[in-house]
């Protein structure tokens, strides 16, 4: 019979693991932030109009890599187990970062980014893992930290990576290589297994091992495919911010980069503290849907005030609403997972990257042509915003109907 103390001791462990690696990919990946689009327009020999154009290419093409290579990663984590898979990812990421500190051309660069979207599955085979070792009524708030540890890697990272690059644009990616091997010996030698033998896919299937056949799982449990829709219109309308924020706030706002320094960095401290601190009593409370409905609900709130606010201090005051759809993902997280048996957990996640994926191929194109628009034709600036606000009314309505079902373990596939 199995210590019911050495039992919480290893989910423990497990999850400190699971929290690093989280942490050390966000910092890795915000290292880039402020050093790849030099990295780029520098290999574009200073035709900062072709690394645009670049910058374009490599940031759709991971999307469309993670689209097409995140179901397979997923049923490959629900049939061998999650470990493995956690490792390839970041072997992948890490020899990423390499090319990145090497590549002669845009090309090798391009090479490199590449083979990360297609093993970047870490996040998503990290919340099934976690998935694997939480009871369920916990998992909202475990998704809440793993959410943190994404918030804390995009504070420091771009802070690294503007430091380490002011003298030499490769030495950040050599700085976030060294993280990522470093993360991966651990697993390597002390990360154990989530998913025993018994708690596995039996088989392999192919034809649920692309985007396509990953639908199929959605559309075979009783509100998941609604609940999954949410989770995309989400992603999808919180890409607004990457895409336009720095060109809205300096067209509309006059904002200098130290100021929007000094606004990532509240932003980011928001989030870290809703995250670690109110996703959990809150869940507790209220529950997993109305959580989520919360934080919906907040999120197009603050993209109203976003839109509305004409002068810069008011529209940081929209900040700490903005921080609560730290919410949205714990408790929409927290509902799917329980819909879905313990071998399908890889599945389902690799489904939600495939989503994710489409929304980083098309978010920023969407709303990058909007924000032009709205500015050539005399618009409002924050037309791109309000429609994000829109988008997220939408998916608060169909969370409201979705999430009034019932959600037990696993409903049978029809």
């Amino acid at each position: 019979m199995t210590d019911p103390t050495s039992a919480a001791a290893g989910r423990r462990a497990s999850f400190g693991f699971i929290f690093a690696l989280a942490l050390m990919n966000s910092i890795s990946f915000g290292i880039m932030i402020p050093i790849l689009p030099n990295l780029i327009r520098e290999l574009a020999g200073g035709d900062t109009a072709a690394a645009s154009e670049w910058n374009v290419v490599f940031a759709t093409s991971w999307g469309i890599m993670q689209f097409f290579c995140g179901p397979l990663l997923g049923m490959l984590s629900d049939r061998f187990g999650r470990r493995p898979v956690l490792l390839l990812s970041l072997l992948g990421l890490g020899v990423d970062f390499l090319f990145m500190a090497f590549a002669p051309t845009l090309w090798w660069l391009l090479l490199g980014r590449l083979l990360n979207g297609a093993t970047a599955a870490s996040f998503s085979t990290a919340n099934a893992y976690l998935a694997d070792v939480t009871p369920p009524d916990q998992r909202a708030k475990v998704f809440g930290w793993m959410g943190s540890a994404f918030s804390f890697g995009f504070i420091i990272g771009p802070t690294i990576g503007g430091l380490l690059g002011e003298h030499d644009l490769r030495t950040p990616f050599l700085a976030a290589a060294a993280l990522t091997f470093a993360n991966f010996l651990y697993g390597l030698f002390v990360l154990p297994e989530s998913l025993p033998p018994e708690r596995r896919a039996k088989i392999y299937d192919w034809r649920r091992a692309n985007p396509v056949g990953a639908l199929r799982l959605l559309r075979s449990r009783l509100g998941l495919l609604p609940l999954a829709i949410v989770g995309f219109l989400f992603q999808f309308g919180h890409i607004v911010l990457p895409t336009i924020f720095v060109l809205y706030t300096t067209h509309r706002y006059g904002w200098s980069p130290g100021v929007l320094g000094l606004t990532f960095l509240l932003t980011g401290v928001l989030g870290v503290l809703v995250q670690m601190f109110l996703v959990g009593p809150t869940v507790a409370r209220i529950g997993e849907r109305r959580t989520l409905l919360l934080g919906l609900a907040a999120g197009a709130a603050a993209f109203i005030w976003y839109g509305w606010a004409s002068i810069g201090w008011v529209y940081l005051l929209g900040a700490p609403v903005f921080a609560l759809t730290g919410f949205i993902m714990p408790g929409l997280q927290g509902l799917m997972t329980r819909k879905v048996e313990p071998f399908e957990q890889g599945q389902l996640q690799g489904a939600n990257q495939s989503l994710t994926g489409i929304a980083a191929m098309a978010g920023p194109a969407v709303f990058g042509l909007i924000f032009a628009w709205s500015l050539r034709h005399g618009h409002p600036p924050g037309l791109a915003i309000y429609v994000a606000g829109g988008l997220f009314l939408l998916a608060f309505a169909l969370a409201y109907a979705a999430a009034r079902q019932p959600a037990p373990a696993a409903a049978a596939a029809e």
